[in-house]
């Protein structure tokens, strides 16, 4: 089964937690502090496997999670980290943040792997935090959370030549008479209903990939037929093979049936009008076609290449065309540098680290920094809560709260966790 697009939810692992301990030693009247650090948790990675060509292993796992990092323990002894998860995906594969809409990873080189969702660092155990003034800390972290995240999963695939055109132009026939591929061949519409990719070899020992895409209808663009489901594929293609029955047996137009494809392209990415395009008159052992390839040629002013496919006639003239063209354009990637994700800048978001709305009589804050030092924080000692309300004011939400007119005695709530406002 060709699965070319999935939605996963991601769950790195969360940190281990810090460790509050203290030295018990013989003689030794007060013992200095001896807890060590959590583990970081599992990051989430995504990596090239060669042997891949579809999404399918991922279409059963909705959810892929990451393992804690071990907590600290006495005696100074740091907690392990956890091993990475490793989702292996085939090359061409692109992965969106669902959220911003922003591209987190395009994987195009053999072994290629990316770090999509980040494991959380290990909590601090209390011997991270002594100092000259405080050589004792009584308090000591919960392990960070892991990055949570919902991606896109799309497969876009590697090719320097996109076959495209109407259904049942012989597409699949030409892909098949030029490499070892073996599409399904018949004679009905929409008989090809995934990709399909072969490697050609020309008479001038010269390869390059090649993929026969479903036939495209008035209207693709915008989910007709076979829709954009596959249109996807031709943007990572160098050079476009643009086939057309010239035969018309269908009693279609030829002409016609280029600009409607050439439209269809058009709207779904203007940029893959910017390819070079090959246009291919195909079934031209049938009657009619030479008629209808000189009308044709009065109308455009690209080169047309007759051919038979089904003849195996004109095709080595088409190749050797195709391979000029490949060998004058160099491999650019798809996506340009504004595109991708800031990871630092979107994951902490500096520019507002806290919003306060009311409901009811409570103050609620939310923001993923606020959030995220209410889950660092274990409030076991004195200490420690009061750490956790001197971060609280160094942000600035003591202030906003008094600006929003916050009185003393008024509930405050940060998830789960609520406390009283006192200026």
């Amino acid at each position: 089964m060709f699965i070319d697009e999935v939605i996963v939810e991601l769950q790195a692992g969360d940190g281990g937690n810090g460790c509050m301990a203290f030295r018990r030693e013989k003689y030794v009247e007060m013992g200095g502090p001896a807890g060590g650090n959590g583990g970081r948790g599992s990051n989430i990675v995504f990596k090239v496997d060669e042997g891949l060509n579809t999404l399918i292993d991922l279409r059963y796992q909705r959810i892929i999670k990451g393992k804690k990092g071990e907590n600290g323990q006495g005696k100074g002894m740091h907690g392990k980290s956890s091993e990475d998860v490793i989702v292996k995906v085939p090359m061409g594969t692109v992965v969106t943040d669902m959220e911003t809409g922003l591209i987190i990873a395009d994987l195009t080189e053999p072994g290629e792997q990316a770090i999509v969702a980040e494991g959380g660092r290990g909590g601090r155990g209390n011997i991270a935090f002594a100092t000259r003034s405080n050589p004792a800390p009584s308090y000591c972290e919960n392990g960070e959370p892991g990055e949570v995240r919902k991606v896109k999963v799309e497969l876009k695939l590697l090719a320097d030549v996109g076959l495209v055109g109407m259904p049942s132009v012989g597409k699949s026939t030409f892909i098949s008479k030029i490499s070892a591929s073996k599409p399904k061949i018949a004679a009905y519409h929409f008989t090809t209903l995934k990709p399909n990719l072969g490697v050609v070899a020309t008479k001038d020992h010269r390869s390059f990939v090649v993929a026969d895409l479903p036939g495209l209808i008035k209207g693709a663009s915008l989910g007709e037929g076979l829709g954009d489901r596959f249109l996807k594929h031709i943007e990572r293609t160098r050079v476009i093979a643009h086939i057309i029955d010239m035969s018309g047996f269908e009693g279609r137009d030829p002409y016609e049936d280029y600009v409607t494809i050439n439209e269809e392209l058009r709207a779904f990415n203007p940029k893959i009008m910017e390819k070079p395009q090959v246009i291919i008159a195909n079934k031209m052992d049938l009657e009619g076609s030479t008629e209808n390839l000189k009308r044709f040629k009065e109308k455009v002013t690209d080169p047309v290449y007759p051919i038979s496919a089904m003849n195996n006639e004109g095709i080595d003239q088409v190749l050797i065309k195709l391979a000029d063209l490949l060998d004058t354009i160099k491999k650019e990637p798809l996506y340009e540098d504004e595109k991708f994700e800031s990871h630092v800048l979107y994951k902490f978001k500096e520019e507002q680290p806290f919003k306060i709305h009311r409901e009811g009589d409570t103050w609620v804050i939310v923001g993923d920094q606020v959030e995220k030092i209410l889950k660092m924080t274990k409030f076991s000692t004195d200490e420690s809560v009061l750490r956790f309300a001197n971060k609280l004011r160094k942000l600035g939400i003591d202030d906003k709260l008094r600006e929003l007119g916050a009185q003393d005695g008024d509930p405050v709530r940060i998830l789960d966790f609520e406390f009283e406002y006192r200026s």
